[in-house]
């Protein structure tokens, strides 16, 4: 099928590989699970060969499996998880330590010290994000400072920084291109988003050479070609954007004050603001949604750690259940009658309180509590969650009013998650016929460059909805429910 884009997904727990048609619609999917490390408490590491090797076979399985010839693939867009770092030799293309991932916690200590010594304002000014071992820039400096021989040999050249896009299309392409998009350079607490450059100042307080950066590009730009080897000819890498920026994109959301959030091992959820970078008054961040033609849009994003991972922990760390698609049966049976409410802040809480040091905890158990209630807290917990986020986005940005909300991901396929959320938001929450948005994004930004895909309107007309879940909880019960999670999570703060 020529104008065929393949998308890769490079995501926290697996990588995927998406080919999609002309029409928007996946043809066929490549889907490969990789370890997760944990090699201390709160740290969180994966083998950046993992990633680049699951990546290549599922590329392959994708194309094998679509039965297309090589030649209808006009394109590769990658989209990826975002703020994992990985450094690199120039030469050998080796990792000199293992990718540390957005989830890791080993810099609370580092992120505390610098703000302690008065440097968040001065980050947040030009980056629009917190100090915060969520992002890039205090990774990199930990693996500078604690592996032998890494920074003399990062002062002389020989080391590369990269984001998990730059990581695969230094691999993809041979190692002829070394760069990056706009919105995860913005993720790295080094980048300039007002200036859309790196940042001497804040590299020098980070102590990292900039010698180590990638070249930063539109989020449809030229990223070079992925070697004939890997595919049976050069196929060229066209789109890049983070997987919530991604997922934006691929939820079209285009104009100021369109929302999305997004369900998968956490959440996160994006408001449009235009070319206005909005600074928020309630540490939501202030980030690059994404940057077409030179030109930068910008979102309010609330980012929340754990969201699907609890229901993860409720099958591998508990044993409560065998799959996720259980989790929905049991909440079902559960006793409204029974409060229990589920603070998931297995790595820290994430927005609005950033809390890295407080930890997760289960509120209200009874005698009479079992699995179904258990799982009931979990599925609740994302949505208050997100309830959070959307209260602390329309008070930082009156513009935004009460909006629908596009979900997409894994857990927007739990009908009775959907529906407590639109319940507890007092919103409408739309889901799309496409869930595969993420790569949807990604393969829209590459489709349009290469121009066998349609511009903004036309993609954007083919949005399509597959549900609508309308709210029906009265809101004296919305309200009761909300003032149970706030205190849980006033119980659960480290300074509680």
């Amino acid at each position: 099928m020529a104008g065929s884009i393949l998308a890769i997904d490079q995501g926290t727990t697996s990588s995927r590989a998406i080919l999609f048609g002309e029409d928007f619609q996946p043809i066929s999917v490549g889907q490969r699970e990789f370890a997760q490390h944990f090699p201390k408490s709160g740290w969180v590491e994966h083998d950046p060969e993992d990633l680049w090797s699951t990546t290549a076979s599922v590329c392959r399985e994708a194309i094998e499996r679509a039965h297309v010839s090589i030649s209808d693939v006009a394109a590769i867009g990658i989209t990826n998880q975002r703020e994992t770092t990985v450094v690199w030799d120039r030469k050998t293309g080796k990792a000199v330590y293992n990718a540390i991932v957005w989830q890791d916690r080993r810099t609370s200590e580092f992120c505390a010290k610098m703000r302690e010594e008065g440097h968040e304002n001065v980050f947040t000014a030009k980056t629009g994000l917190l100090l915060d071992p969520y992002f890039s820039g205090t990774k990199i400096a930990w693996i500078l400072d604690n592996v032998e021989g890494v920074r003399e040999r990062a002062e002389r050249g020989e080391l590369a920084f990269g984001t998990v896009d730059s990581w695969l299309i230094w691999n993809l392409t041979g190692g002829e291109s070394h760069v990056t998009d706009a919105t995860n350079a913005s993720r790295t607490l080094i980048y300039n988003i007002h200036e859309n450059a790196w940042d001497d100042e804040l590299c020098k307080l980070l102590r990292i050479p900039m010698s180590m950066l990638p070249e930063v590009r539109d989020c449809a730009d030229d990223f070079g070609m992925a070697r004939s080897d890997l595919f049976g000819k050069p196929l060229a890498i066209l789109g890049v954007a983070g997987d919530q920026q991604a997922a934006t994109l691929g939820q079209a959301c285009f104009e100021p004050g369109m929302v999305k959030s997004t369900y998968g091992t956490g959440c996160f959820t994006l408001i449009n603001t235009g070319t206005n970078p909005v600074a928020s008054r309630n540490r939501l961040l202030t980030t690059v949604a994404y940057r077409l033609g030179g030109e930068t849009t910008y979102a309010l994003e609330g980012s929340i750690f754990v969201a699907g991972a609890a229901v993860q922990w409720l099958r591998d760390g508990l044993g409560l259940i065998k799959s996720a698609t259980e989790t929905q049966e049991l909440a079902e049976q559960a006793d409204r009658k029974n409060s229990i409410y589920l603070v998931p802040a297995f790595v820290g809480l994430g927005a609005p309180y950033w809390d890295a040091d407080a930890r997760g905890a289960i509120y209200g158990l009874t005698r009479a509590t079992g699995p179904a209630d258990f799982a009931r807290a979990a599925l609740e917990s994302v949505g208050y969650q997100t309830r959070d986020l959307l209260d602390a986005m329309q008070d930082d940005w009156t513009a935004s009013g009460q909006t629908v909300l596009r979900v997409d991901g894994g857990m927007t396929a739990s009908d009775w998650t959907m529906q407590f959320l639109a319940d507890i938001l007092g919103a409408p929450v739309d889901r799309p016929k496409v869930a595969e948005t993420t790569a949807l994004g990604a393969a829209w930004l590459a489709g349009s460059r290469s121009g066998a895909w349609p511009g903004q309107a036309e993609f954007s007309n083919k949005w399509h909805l597959d549900r609508r879940f309308e709210p029906s909880m009265a809101a004296s019960v919305r309200d009761e429910l909300m003032a149970g999670w706030r205190d849980a999570v006033r119980r659960t703060r480290s300074e509680a």
